[in-house]
């Protein structure tokens, strides 16, 4: 059998984690050959995950110029990438979330006419402006997509609800909780009980830039200045922004502990380490339920409000004094920290890229081609 080529498109580094999977799933499919193309997005943090998995991508575009405008970045992506499908002509074109890359990925497949595929599909805030420019990123790429592979039954009716074709949507659950149960079951020495207490805290969203984060940080800092049996560990996104305010509101606290980046492994340890999050992360708010850490979300509004519906997670926004509040009270209510500390995984059972991998197949081939995985079937129990 010819193989058909699939190209993935990989931007962010929670892109390259999240495909990850998918492409060690098609690489073990006798009728797939795989063109990964890394956009540059986040250059060497996108990378590294991907390392991990065995993955180099065989095409790495230059897309970032130094304070480039979102408009300039679409523009830089959709040249390069419109370069990569033109010399290749592959089969279909797959990408995963609501990044730049994923928007300029479906726009030059729909330009060019080849079909594309869109994993993490359907997650949406009804409101276009947060996140930002995520929500607008996702509902654009869910107009060119011909298949949809939806998380969770609630992203499935999410597109339903936009018109999409039932035909054209998968529910596969997310990638992500592949790649942490893979990544666990690599990890020695895991203390989930530690004495301090171990908040994980990562801000770094576009929307929160600015006066949120003044308040998340400040706001983390009267936590550990209270509860003397607490520490609180923060991997910073290398943003400038998020970067200066850290150092500005967290530093010099002795229980405190700014870190650079964490790599994907050792933010998987972090997380199976830690007693609860604060997050305006998707990942971590799809990760830590699966693991029964309690997640408060710095955000609003959320698209995964699945964690939300079960208990364990809830939207905090980003004023301090309620997330001082909604911190302490897992910090001292035992009874409230473990209604959400109970694992769960409304997100997936990690067979989720060997559910896509099928349908692709399916997609390219009108039928399933042999030598393909079959997954088994899964559908959570409690959905939002």
């Amino acid at each position: 059998m010819t193989g058909r080529l699939l190209a993935v498109v990989v931007g962010t580094r929670p892109e390259a984690v999240k495909m990850a999977p998918v492409i060690v799933a098609l690489r073990a499919c006798p009728w797939a050959r795989v063109l990964v193309v890394a956009t540059g997005q986040h250059q060497e943090m996108a990378l590294r995950p991907l390392a991990g998995f065995g993955i180099v991508p065989d095409i790495i575009l230059d897309a970032m110029s130094p304070g480039q405008s979102l408009a300039d970045l679409t523009a830089r992506l959709m040249a390069g990438l419109d370069g990569v499908i033109a010399a290749h002509r592959p089969d279909a074109v797959l990408a995963q979330g609501d990044t730049t890359s994923v928007l300029a990925a479906g726009m030059v497949a729909f330009y060019r006419q080849i079909p594309f595929a869109h994993v993490e599909a359907g997650l949406r805030t009804d409101d276009i402006a947060h996140p930002f420019p995520e929500e607008f990123n996702r509902r654009a790429a869910a107009l060119v997509a011909a298949r949809h592979f939806a998380p969770t039954p609630l992203a499935e009716r999410n597109l339903l609800r936009e018109n999409v074709s039932p035909e054209r949507i998968v529910l596969t659950g997310n990638t992500g909780i592949d790649a942490l149960y893979a990544t666990l079951g690599t990890l020695e020495d895991i203390s989930p009980e530690r004495v301090p207490r171990t908040i994980l805290l990562t801000a770094h969203r576009r929307e929160n830039l600015g006066a949120p984060l003044v308040e998340i940080f400040s706001a983390a800092r009267a936590v550990a200045d209270a509860f003397d049996d607490v520490e609180i560990v923060c991997p910073l996104h290398p943003n400038p922004a998020v970067q200066g305010l850290a150092a500005q509101r967290l530093g010099g606290h002795p229980r405190i502990q700014v870190r650079a980046h964490a790599e994907y492994r050792e933010m998987v340890r972090l997380l199976a380490s830690s007693h609860l999050v604060l997050t305006d992360s998707g990942g971590l708010q799809e990760e830590a339920p699966a693991l029964g850490k309690p997640v408060l979300v710095l955000r609003d509004v959320t698209e995964r409000p699945e964690a939300v519906a079960v208990g364990a997670a809830r939207c905090v926004g980003t004023r301090a004094d309620d997330i001082v509040r909604e911190t302490a009270r897992l910090l001292t209510d035992r009874e409230a920290y473990e209604q959400m500390a109970t694992p769960v995984s409304p997100y997936g059972d990690g067979n989720a890229a060997l559910r896509i991998v099928q349908a692709l197949g399916e997609l390219l081939y009108g039928s399933v081609p042999a030598g393909t995985p079959v997954p088994p079937s899964w559908r959570p129990a409690v959905a939002a």
